[in-house]
């Protein structure tokens, strides 16, 4: 049992239950004055006031406390979409995309994931699971308590296997809550170039089985975007995944406008991410489901590529989460105190609403949530 006392602001009261922040409701942010926090059981067990542990502290007499002497105790990020296994970063590609290729156009140049790939697929999985340890450490300096990370650049059974079982190790050794996603649909590998449908046939019927056999991963992802799976291949992917019980989650209209969302929508993914071309019609298939929608300013900054519309997302009475997208290519950061720098500046939201996208909204359904003081993870 612990004790945190002393908070000058206990940040984020919300009601029990609550599955996120909607639309306007994201602009409040309650804020427990003179605070106490009770942890028992890696649970909150108990808050309040100072002046209301005066009459409690007797019978929690064998909690260990910590004296916030003043600060402010936040939840802890949630960073819901990284890519942290990797071999290798690919700032090299940032002459071509100085120079005005795009992400695409460096994609079809064999670059990019692609390039991922070829190094991983040289990589074993114990120089893989440093390299991810070593990021992850970093993460949780920042304030990250709990984190997704998605295979993705094995793109074949053995090393997307491989990427999973790394993140399975990564699970057992740190305190983080972290979930897996498969992510074999992130490219199609050089071996399957112009033979798409064959890849996606090699996912379904080999892959999935495979990761679910070994309870490797909690999603399933697909690339849904333009020059990469379409809606078929996507539904295809979702419809196997849900036969083991893996809840989709989608990489949607970072490239244009995909029709990934109104997919993840119609398979109830547990979030759309991406999102820079979003319109009338995405938000109006958005606020028909439980899909959050996840917005990743990283990708957008590192790409210089159009910010999604999440003012108008909120006014329509969406929630909103940010995650880092950390990766090796187009965004190698998982800082997420950056992340809600860049939603305040660049997408113009209250510092309010970022709290929320990058703490209850970002962990939305995912079940996982982390407390921090200055740094040092208590629940």
């Amino acid at each position: 049992m612990q004790v945190i006392t002393r908070i000058k602001g206990l940040v984020q009261i919300l009601p029990a239950g609550l599955r996120c922040v909607k639309g306007k409701e994201m602009q409040r942010l309650e804020v427990l004055q003179d605070a106490f926090l009770l942890v028992e059981d890696g649970k909150i067990a108990d808050f309040g006031t100072m002046e209301q542990w005066k009459s409690k502290a007797a019978e929690y007499a064998g909690a260990e406390e910590t004296d916030a002497k003043g600060g402010f105790v936040f939840p802890a990020f949630c960073d819901s979409h990284t890519h942290i296994v990797y071999a290798g970063s690919r700032e090299i590609e940032y002459n071509d995309k100085i120079r005005g290729l795009s992400y695409e156009e460096i994609a079809k140049r064999g670059g990019g994931i692609l390039n991922s790939a070829d190094r991983l697929r040289q990589a074993s999985e114990d120089e893989l699971f440093e390299s991810a340890w070593e990021r992850l450490q970093t993460m949780c300096a920042y304030g990250t308590g709990a984190a997704e990370i998605k295979s993705g650049y094995g793109l074949d059974l053995a090393n997307e296997l491989k990427m999973l079982r790394v993140i399975a190790r990564l699970k057992e050794k740190s305190p983080m809550t972290i979930r897996a996603n498969f992510l074999a649909a992130h490219a199609v590998p050089r071996e399957y170039i112009g033979r798409q449908t064959e890849y996606v046939d090699l996912i379904v019927r080999e892959m999935i089985p495979a990761v679910a056999a070994e309870k490797l991963a909690d999603f399933v992802d697909v690339f849904c975007d333009q020059g990469f799976f379409t809606v078929e291949d996507t539904e295809r992917i979702l419809e196997a995944g849900a036969k083991y019980g893996l809840r989709p989650k989608i990489h949607a209209n970072e490239l244009a406008a995909s029709g990934g969302i109104q997919v993840g929508v119609k398979h109830q993914a547990l979030s759309v991410d991406h999102l820079e071309y979003v319109g009338k019609a995405e938000i109006e298939a958005l606020s028909g489901g439980g899909t959050m929608p996840t917005v990743l300013p990283g990708a957008a900054f590192f790409l210089g590529m159009p910010l999604s519309p999440v003012r108008e997302m909120m006014e329509a009475g969406l929630p909103v989460a940010l995650a880092s997208d950390f990766n090796p290519g187009s965004s190698p950061s998982g800082n997420m105190q950056f992340v809600m720098s860049l939603g305040c500046i660049r997408y113009r939201m209250y510092p309010e609403e970022v709290v929320h996208a990058t703490t209850i909204n970002t962990a939305c359904d995912n079940k996982v949530a982390a407390v921090y003081l200055n740094g040092k993870k208590v629940l």
